[in-house]
């Protein structure tokens, strides 16, 4: 019988590689249960190897039952090894999923994250949560955690607190307190590994499969799939200039999910009379108010509105926050705030999920915040992202004019263009992507059909120069 080993030189040591191409055989059915596997001396020979290496892997399959040694005859395949165990993947069982199993897989199939495309383009406008990776101060970060690393007792380095490392809970809620006037101590605070996964627990601690969830329409993908997956009824609230219309938040729903700082997608703004109206409606409904600040710490007109959360004072708003966008995505850091009685479900949830977050990149963030190095860079950033921003909103008055429409350029880190003219969201895309320009179509963010077709555009990652020219090339498009 024929059959080829490859082997090299690089990597597993010889006998591992002969060993995986016999056990392979054996299990695809090249080799049958009870047939004969080729003499160590011939195959020694035949893939010009020692014998030695071919005896050591003739041992491993003996040793892991793949085969039996019968002294003077020979090494044989082990009976009861059927012929084809080991099938394509493509030919595989289909196995049944759980019903979130089966929406989990709906979403891998049908949605499409923004800001990941196979092919880098020059001027791309991405705005998917992503952080300036190009000016954070990584030798400043590299040195803390180095130093943490060095002298972290042993004790530190064995499993963590499920909602945190104090001092990091501490430095969240110094600085929330102060930045975003949230009403917290360390206590309300638990770490979790980005917001993503805040947006996860909460499905998991409040959310039955059937109940009804309101959720702004349009919204951000990452909420919206979350629920689904939990199972639960959506109910979309119209979102206008103003933000959420509460006048329209459903009288069922148990949870409300809202982004008043900068609404995602459109940008706009909260204002406090409907603040005021979202926790008047929690109040009489008995629900959870889930505010997702992901992008609050950038305003660029007038002074910031306090959180949602800090006017809350019944224990309803969920307070959601994250250091992707400030420090840099990969770190997968981020906070939930919690009122006190939820903390322990929450705390429990978090433990049964991960354990913890990374107890290193942890204390390492506790510093850079504590030291005031956080909000430095906080400023920089806020600095960069204003110069960027006045760079696309003069470019756009230039090369657009007045056949688009712009909103949500009072803070965040995007906006959003609408075309006054009717036109093709997918079609302005393509033609802008055939000219190395990124955009992004907002249709995609809603659940009811979309009166308009929208353009974001986000502005973090890009120089001014850039900005200027991806909008020149935007209004060839146009």
């Amino acid at each position: 019988m024929q059959f080829v080993i490859p082997l090299s030189k690089k990597g597993d040591p010889l006998f591992r590689q002969v060993y995986r191409g016999l056990r392979q055989a054996i299990l695809s059915g090249t080799f049958r249960a009870r047939d004969r596997l080729p003499s160590t001396r011939d195959l020694a020979e035949k893939l010009s190897i020692s014998r030695a290496v071919v005896l050591l892997a003739y041992e491993q399959l003996v040793a892991e039952g793949f085969a039996a040694s019968r002294g003077g005859s020979g090494t044989y395949v082990s009976e009861g090894l059927a012929r084809g165990r080991a099938k394509k993947l493509e030919n595989s069982a289909s196995l049944k999923l759980s019903p979130y199993g089966t929406a989990a897989a709906e979403v891998a199939a049908t949605v499409d994250f923004p800001g990941r495309r196979s092919v880098p383009l020059r001027y791309d406008f991405a705005y998917g949560g992503r952080g300036d990776v190009e000016n954070f101060p990584f030798e400043m970060w590299r040195r803390i955690l180095l130093r943490h690393a060095r002298k972290a007792p042993v004790h530190q380095l064995d499993y963590g607190e499920a909602a945190g490392s104090f001092a990091l809970r501490e430095a969240i809620s110094i600085h929330v307190r102060r930045s975003r006037a949230v009403l917290c101590d360390p206590s309300h605070v638990i770490v979790v590994n980005g917001s993503q996964q805040a947006l996860d627990l909460v499905a998991r601690v409040l959310i039955e499969r059937g109940d009804p969830v309101a959720i702004e329409d349009p919204q951000y993908q990452g909420a919206r799939e979350v629920l689904r997956a939990a199972g639960a009824c959506l109910h979309p609230v119209p979102v206008d200039r103003d933000g959420l219309n509460p006048g329209q938040l459903p009288k069922d729903a148990c949870v409300a999910f809202v982004t008043p700082s900068h609404q995602f997608p459109t940008g706009a703004i909260l204002p406090l009379a409907r603040r005021l109206a979202v926790l008047d409606w929690a109040r009489s409904r008995n629900a959870v108010v889930v505010e997702d600040d992901y992008d609050g710490e950038f305003r660029y007109e007038g002074q910031p509105l306090e959180s949602l959360q800090g006017l809350d004072n019944e224990g309803r708003v969920i307070y959601i926050g994250t250091f992707s966008r400030t420090v840099f995505s990969a770190l997968r850091i981020g906070y939930l705030i919690a009122p006190k009685s939820l903390v322990p479900a929450f705390t429990s949830a978090k433990w049964l999920c991960d354990r913890h977050t990374a107890t290193l990149e942890q204390e390492t963030l506790a510093e850079f915040i504590s030291t005031g190095m956080y909000e430095r860079h906080l400023r920089g950033l806020r600095r960069r992202n204003t110069a960027r921003r006045e760079a696309l909103l003069s470019s756009i008055q230039k090369y657009l004019g007045e056949r688009v429409e712009v909103t949500g350029d009072g803070s965040g880190t995007h906006i959003v263009l609408w075309p006054r003219k009717r036109v093709l969201e997918d079609t302005i895309v393509a033609h802008a992507a055939a000219l190395g320009v990124g955009i992004y179509g907002i249709s995609r963010y809603f659940l009811t059909r979309p009166s308009r077709p929208g353009l974001m555009l986000g502005y973090s990652r890009m120089n001014e120069s850039r900005i200027r020219e991806g909008i020149r090339l935007l209004g060839e498009v146009l």
